[in-house]
């Protein structure tokens, strides 16, 4: 915000009957430009005002006399209302020398009902009240003293900015209380309950349910940059212990304590203080967390990758055995729960996925760290948005500027079909494509170590799991994502999904002789896989294998693409582990796995290979021939 128009609004009643220009005064109180506007209340001039009020941040309402007073709210009030101005209004009292009441009388009799009946007023009314009350001695201009009306209006304005009333006007637009506090219940609302839980929640770095004296002054130096005192310390508790007997434990603050706090400083009036703390926490004006802070903008080309970066894993690692509460090396639901709570729930992704049947968990059914690490793995490089939210939601602190950017790492530009190209990639989508009934749920659940399962199952919905695979002593993750038969030709005929695909999984049944043909029609119905690295799996190798129908056998459609021969796997045997390393090979070394027809370099190459072997053979011949000849 770059201007606070302060509009000045009220009856002649309240000596405003003269006009003045526009004044802007210094931010004194706030980084923005202040402009105090002056309006008159002649009817005559009421197309002025309405333009005004449609301009201006806030509102300061004059009154002087119980007339005034009383248009306040059977006029003013309604008639802002009815414009549909929703603004915050700081009721200002003029002629406070005239006043005989002391200033609760004032506070019981003129104040309270309108904070009751006009929610609009509740940000500063009583606040400017108390103040004008106690200061109307030495501030309070009147037309008693002035005999230019225009100039004691001017020297009006600029002695109330300089004083409390304006710089109020100002509170009520940068440091709002309409979205902390109910005035009227005198409690924080829900939003503010739930933004304050959470900043609890993060700065309780040891999770033990309080804010120690340490995690008191890192949450002070974060909001306001300066440490605490032990005197400050023992305020705090001691203010707090005053309202309940649940406030404090164990001498720390409980969750409980600080949003007494919060509230306490809104009843104070210095609910300014629980803003410090809200946007030091990335919060907007209407208590969500800012939109640059959830998804800042990360320029991915369509040849790259995103993936977790040291930073990143650390971060989950840590996190992950804080929560751990019982060391076993596994969440359970209530740690799982108790590890969300800071964010909006499951992601997206992982509800889609089923999580947590979607990753490694143990025979109680509890993800695991490697399945923790794994799926967020899996997250990051389907949608790095979501992992960049919730690292933003989970607390995620970097030493770098780049925020939650710190915490991803892109990948060098992948070029498909060039020679001897390693892939800059440590996380790689793998697409499991088969016929009907060739064993593709089974081997994603081999894969996540899920127990066999001899009856069939057909898959309805999107299946996709991930795990890691050891290759060089060198983890790295695989997503293998399920595609049926309608899945398949949505996404094998979809150019974005097979510009993201690292590798393909051809899987067909051998002991059923119709299962390999189904491959071949899909080569010919899209040919844009040829372009991708194939791994090609013949299932159920436990039962007879079967000669296939088609007019080519799987090794020697392999051989003619210049591939691997098919790799024969069987679940209940538990052979699978070969499979999986064979696609990440696939995967970081594409070329040698892609596809392609042999060409006469390849023929020259093997007749080259040939003749070297033979000649070889017939050298190694003719020595041991001579050296075992008898002389």
């Amino acid at each position: 915000m770059t201007d606070i128009r302060i509009v000045v609004v009220g009856d002649d009643h309240s000596d405003f009957e003269y006009v003045v220009p526009p004044i802007s005064v210094p931010d004194i109180y706030s980084n923005a430009n202040t402009i105090i506007v002056d309006t008159s209340s002649d009817p005559a001039d009421r197309p002025v005002l309405i333009k005004e009020l449609r301009k201006a941040n806030v509102i300061c309402l004059v009154y002087a006399d119980s007339y005034s007073e009383e248009r306040i709210s059977l006029f003013w009030l309604p008639f802002f209302r009815s414009l549909g101005v929703n603004l915050p209004v700081v009721l200002c009292a003029n002629k406070c020398d005239n006043l005989e009441k002391d200033g609760s009388q004032v506070i019981e009799e003129e104040m309270l009902p309108i904070m009751k009946e006009f929610k609009e007023v509740e940000s500063c009314i009583r606040l400017v009240m108390i103040y004008c009350l106690y200061n109307y001695k030495r501030r309070r201009s009147s037309g008693k003293t002035h005999k230019n009306v225009n100039e004691v209006f001017r020297y009006f304005l600029l002695s109330l900015f300089n004083d409390k009333v304006f710089y109020l006007c100002q509170r009520a637009v940068t440091h709002p209380i309409a979205p902390l506090f109910n005035v009227k219940e005198q409690d924080l609302k829900p939003a503010a309950i739930v933004a304050l839980k959470r900043i609890f929640f993060l700065s309780d770095k040891d999770h033990d349910g309080i804010l120690n004296d340490a995690e008191l002054d890192s949450l002070q130096r974060r909001c306001f940059e300066k440490s605490m005192t032990q005197s400050d310390f023992d305020d705090i508790k001691l203010s707090v212990s005053k309202l309940s007997s649940e406030a404090i434990r164990n001498n720390g603050l409980t969750e409980t304590g600080f949003l007494m706090l919060n509230k306490l400083f809104s009843v104070k009036g210095r609910h300014e203080t629980t803003w410090q703390i809200l946007r030091s926490f990335k919060y907007t004006d209407s208590l969500s967390l800012r939109d640059d802070f959830l998804n800042p903008k990360v320029e991915v080309r369509s040849d790259q990758s995103v993936e977790l970066s040291p930073l990143g894993y650390r971060f989950l690692v840590d996190y992950f055995s804080l929560m751990d509460k019982d060391n076993d090396g596994a969440l359970n639901s209530e740690e799982l729960n108790a590890l969300f709570v800071s964010t909006p729930g499951l992601p997206k992704l992982w509800l889609l996925s089923s999580f947590p049947e979607s990753t490694v968990r143990n025979e109680m059914g509890y993800v695991t760290y490697n399945g923790w690490l794994a799926q967020w793995s899996m997250t990051t490089l389907l949608d790095y948005p979501t992992t960049l939210a919730y690292l933003a939601y989970l607390g995620f602190e970097s030493p770098g500027k780049q925020g939650t950017i710190d915490a991803l790492h892109l990948t060098k530009p992948r070029k498909r079909g060039k020679k001897s190209v390693k892939v800059d990639r440590n996380v790689f989508l793998c697409y499991v494509v088969g016929k009907r009934k060739s064993g593709k749920s089974c081997l994603l659940d081999s894969f996540i170590n899920t127990p066999y399962n001899p009856e069939y199952i057909p898959t309805k919905g999107h299946r996709i799991v991930v795990n890691s695979v050891e290759i060089q002593s060198i983890q790295r993750y695989l997503v293998l994502e399920e595609l049926t038969d309608n899945e398949s030709s949505n996404v094998l005929s979809d150019p974005k999904k097979i510009d993201s695909c690292d590798v393909l999984c051809l899987t067909y049944d051998s002991s059923d002789p119709e299962s390999f043909g189904y491959l071949l029609k899909l080569h010919e119905k899209y040919p844009e896989i040829n372009s991708i690295p194939c791994v090609y799996a013949a299932t159920k190798a436990d039962l007879d294998r079967q000669q296939q129908r088609c007019d080519i056998q799987p090794d020697q459609y392999t051989q003619a693409q210049c591939l691997r021969s098919p790799i024969h796997v069987s679940i209940p045997w538990m052979s699978t582990s070969d499979l999986f390393v064979q696609l990440v090979e696939a995967a970081q070394a594409p070329y040698s796995a892609t596809p392609r027809k042999k060409t006469e370099s390849d023929t020259s190459n093997i007749a080259f290979l040939l003749a070297t072997t033979v000649f070889g053979t017939l050298v190694f011949s003719i020595g041991v021939h001579l050296f075992f000849r008898k002389p």
